[in-house]
């Protein structure tokens, strides 16, 4: 154990980053189920991929707008999301990249 000031000289803070950050996102990276609590105290669920060992979460509109992408293009490999909008009004554009 150290000093607090070495704690918090070394604490790094864990948060989860929206995938519309990532450059581009591979359709193999493995999605998995988290839950969180709100400021509220509320329960929820969410998805996420890990990239290099940061969190980055998932939501379900870029999930169902993939599964219309891959319905046309079944190998698509890569693609990258587009994020408009903030709060309620944020939305995801998924780009096909290859």
């Amino acid at each position: 154990m150290g000093t607090i000031k070495q704690e918090a000289q070394a604490y790094e803070s864990h948060s989860v980053k929206n995938i519309a950050e990532l450059p581009k996102v591979s359709t193999d990276f493995v999605i998995e189920d988290r839950e969180g609590t709100n400021d509220e105290g509320k329960t929820f669920s969410y998805k996420l991929i890990n990239v290099d060992g940061q969190e980055y979460r998932v939501p379900a509109s870029v999930l169902k707008s993939l599964k219309a992408i891959l319905e046309d293009n079944p190998n698509l490999k890569t693609f990258k999301v587009k994020k408009t909008g903030q709060g309620l009004a944020t939305e995801y554009t998924v780009i096909p990249l290859g």
